[in-house]
């Protein structure tokens, strides 16, 4: 199949390129603006692959995309591209509307002109995949529960109700103009290439650092983690596999409360890689003011992917998270350039409690 994967330089971007080139019978077209989340040295495994293309351009340019679609005959259009980050949303909100929903809307533009102008036999396998978050549903309580595709949207950051609203585009181009579509809504992702500005790389990355480990609050709020490649496997049967005009949950059935999380990756360090004079990275850990609006909990239940498309999470959080630490222990080369530069957020730590 032919696949337009936009964000793809992205973190869940790259992972989902890097898996699609192995089968040499794809062909992947990466688009990305490269804005400060997306880096190309992410792609190095597969940026000389012959059925891989890298092309910077901004989803908000439907003439750029228009031509990628018509000239690389596009089967698959996997659309990750949008501002991640809620500490960015609440601080700049306006690059999020732009890029989650217009950006959104003009690529479902892009999309449906596209599909009007293929011969049938092309036109009945062309998809267009949405790929979201669970932030969408708003939060959930500590003591139980979980979401599912019928659960109600109740963003409560600007980022998920930005999300939320390219949600509801998708599905109204579906249901109004009929365009071939499918979602997927997925739990916090980890693992290797993750934008050092966001809990678990940065964590590890400060305590390498030995400076502090800000967590919000207490620590009590939990997520449920799903590794990366994980998620890249659902992404794929997703878009191939699944029953259009869907959408599936993703997640790893791994929830964890904020602070076992940090804790859990100092014990790990404190084994792989001692402080000098033999004290803990645990005491790095410093409680900073809450994020405003902070949801307490989410949760996934996974088992629609898993009963109609036969996915299953294959790493754990123990087996993930250990994973992902040896990896930013043996790739400096990727993670120090980024370190380098003043890309943080002011939100994460600015005051203390």
């Amino acid at each position: 199949m032919r696949f337009l994967v936009t964000g793809g330089a992205g973190f869940i971007g790259s992972a989902v390129c890097r898996r699609l080139v192995m089968n040499p019978e794809n062909r992947v077209v990466n688009l990305d603006r490269l804005t400060y989340a997306g880096n190309l040295t992410s792609l190095r495994q597969i940026e000389n692959y012959p059925n891989y293309r890298f092309v910077k351009a901004d989803i908000c340019d439907s003439k750029a995309v228009a031509n990628i679609l018509r000239d690389e005959k596009i089967d698959v259009i996997m659309h990750l591209a949008a501002e991640t980050h809620v500490d960015r949303s609440i601080d700049g909100p306006e690059a999020f509307i732009e890029t989650n929903i217009v950006g959104t809307f003009r690529l479902l533009s892009a999309a449906r002109a596209y599909l009007d102008s293929l011969p049938s036999d092309r036109a009945s396998r062309f998809r267009f995949h949405h790929v979201s978050t669970d932030e969408v549903f708003g939060d959930l309580p500590f003591d139980g529960g979980a979401f599912t595709e019928e659960t109600p949207y109740a963003p409560s950051s600007p980022y998920s109700a930005s999300k939320a609203a390219s949600d509801h585009l998708v599905r109204a181009w579906c249901h109004t103009y009929g365009l071939p579509v499918v979602l997927s809504n997925c739990s916090n992702n980890y693992g290797p290439f993750h934008f050092p500005e966001k809990l678990i790389p940065l964590v590890i990355l400060n305590a390498l650092d030995n400076k502090p480990l800000p967590v919000y609050g207490k620590g009590e709020n939990v997520r449920d983690w799903l590794f990366v490649e994980d998620h890249a496997a659902a992404l794929e049967a997703v878009a191939t596999r699944s029953r259009l005009g869907e959408s599936y949950n993703i997640g790893g059935r791994a929830e964890r409360r904020n602070i076992d999380v940090v804790n859990t990756i100092c014990q790990i360090l404190d084994i792989k890689r001692p402080r000098v004079g033999g004290k803990s990275y645990s005491d790095l850990i410093t409680l900073v003011s809450d994020r405003p609006g902070h949801d307490r909990r989410y949760a996934i239940d996974p088992s629609k992917i898993e009963k109609e498309l036969g996915w299953f999470a294959s790493e754990t959080f123990e087996s993930g998270i250990e994973k992902t630490i040896d990896w930013y222990l043996s790739n400096e080369w990727w993670w120090k350039p980024i370190r380098a530069q003043k890309y943080m957020g002011a939100r994460l730590g600015k005051k203390a409690v």
